[in-house]
């Protein structure tokens, strides 16, 4: 059984949803630890609906909170294995929500921060068509390796833009994660911008809340075919 996902939502500021921004909140936190950041972004997309779904699993390191997949640290291909586990889940959500809007994977962008970086880069890869933009935050790539496998493609053949943020005092996925990140992109002809956010541990400042707001509205613009 794949597991139904649920969690918090923000509705279009226009009343008219055109666009559907999915957040995928890091290890041992749940959707409503990146909901607010859609309140913080409707000025920039009033055209788009938020959504912040809670990973499909309790997290052992925190019962409170929940996880995309374990992690153990004891096996190096864990990260692999627990993306490809917990695909189908957030698949079939983004599915159900675009189908409840009307909308296609033109009109989707996914943000993810930590654990949900790793979720969203390798579902946003593999996606049928490919979304408007990929956002990841304070995250790594699992199974760069296996980036032949990356095949979403938008209508002109172009993969989705992507956009890496990352604080360089980061002590749980240190900033060399996101280099790492961007050099096998690029080497798998999957190019992204970066921004390192200096003086910044495991989070999100306000430079990088500003750079990541504007670089979904003009994708998702783009997309809509309307003014950048």
């Amino acid at each position: 059984m794949i597991p139904e996902l649920e969690g918090p939502r923000l509705p279009p500021a226009s009343g008219r949803p055109r666009a559907l921004v999915v957040f995928l909140h890091g290890y041992g936190a749940d959707g409503n630890d990146l909901i607010e950041l859609g309140v913080q972004w409707r000025a920039l997309m009033p055209d788009a609906a938020f959504v912040a779904p809670h990973a499909p699993e309790r997290c052992a390191m925190a019962p409170m909170g929940r996880q995309w997949f374990s992690l153990t640290m004891r096996d190096p291909a864990e990260r692999w294995t627990g993306v490809c586990q917990a695909r189908p889940a957030l698949d079939a959500f983004l599915d159900a929500e675009l189908a409840r809007f009307d909308l296609d994977d033109g009109a989707l962008a996914l943000v993810g921060f930590s654990q949900g970086t790793m979720m969203a880069l390798h579902c946003g890869l593999r996606r049928p068509r490919a979304p408007a933009a990929i956002l990841g935050f304070s995250g790594a790539l699992a199974g760069a390796e296996r980036l032949g496998e990356a095949s979403a493609r938008d209508a002109t053949g172009a993969p989705p833009p992507i956009l890496l943020i990352h604080g360089d005092r980061d002590d749980v996925l240190p900033v060399s994660s996101m280099f790492a990140a961007a050099n096998a992109l690029a080497d798998a002809n999957l190019p992204c911008q970066f921004h390192v956010s200096y003086g910044l541990g495991h989070g999100i400042d306000e430079t990088g809340l500003v750079a990541g707001g504007l670089f979904l509205a003009r994708a998702l613009g783009r997309r809509a075919g309307a003014p950048t």
